[in-house]
């Protein structure tokens, strides 16, 4: 089948969800175009297995915004607009920000219990040990993250950030906000890759500020994490309306 390049054979312990993050990589990677048609039978074909995990997948894609079900010609790559973007954008800042102002809450109730004022002007709290060690391992992802950016590798990028983003937002407790905005960024790589992959070089192009997110909020400076996150959607924004009119 056109434009999928996925294995031969997936394992059958969890062929629905390895079928769908294949698909959802291919996507992603490009390989899927936005608007491209297929039918459960050619999907099955390719992985040599049967239609109803594969079935089962592609509907599970559909539910996250991903694929478009047609009765009568199968399954097609949803097609976002820059509108739509926008909209994502405006979302995933209402998300983080909620998030952010759970962890404000957090080292506000850190600090008073230690007898220090919960609301300085410049925050610099120590985090309590377990959301510090877990900044540690997001800030090693924000590397390979920034690193790929400032690379231009699209693909590695992505990847990575998907990770930064879902591990961070572990660090709030609420694991349906997390899984939220996983499916936002999810959304957002695809509208974006549609535009990105068409330049030969994305070096100095993509938005490389995951360390510097991490360091505001170890420290906790709320203010100047916020300020980084801003800063990114401003980018987002941006580059894809210059690109989609380009």
């Amino acid at each position: 089948m056109p434009g999928i390049s996925g294995p031969g054979a997936v394992t059958r312990s969890t062929l629905r969800q390895q079928i769908a993050d294949a698909l959802r990589d291919e996507v992603l990677a490009g390989r899927l175009q936005p608007g491209q048609e297929f039918t459960v039978k050619e999907i099955a074909e390719q992985y040599g297995v049967s239609a109803t995990p594969v079935r089962e997948a592609l509907v599970d894609l559909s539910a996250q915004g991903l694929l478009e079900a047609d009765q009568h010609r199968g399954f097609r790559v949803h097609e976002f607009s820059p509108a739509d973007f926008r909209e994502m954008i405006e979302a995933r800042g209402l998300v983080v920000d909620g998030m952010f102002r759970t962890l404000a809450e957090r080292i506000g109730s850190a600090r008073t219990a230690a007898g220090a004022d919960p609301v300085p002007p410049h925050p610099r709290s120590p985090l309590d040990p377990w959301t510090a060690a877990t900044l540690s391992g997001v800030r090693r992802r924000g590397e390979e993250a920034q690193r790929a950016a400032t690379a231009g590798d699209l693909s590695v990028l992505i990847g990575y950030d998907l990770r930064f983003w879902r591990e961070l937002s572990a660090l709030f407790g609420n694991a349906y906000l997390a899984d939220f905005l996983h499916r936002l960024r999810v959304r957002c790589w695809v509208c974006a890759v549609q535009h990105l992959r068409r330049l030969d070089d994305l070096r100095g192009l993509l938005w490389a500020g995951h360390t510097e997110l991490v360091d505001a909020l170890a420290r906790g400076d709320l203010p100047a994490a916020r300020a980084v996150v801003a800063a990114h959607h401003a980018h987002s924004l941006s580059l894809v309306d210059r690109l989609a009119g380009a």
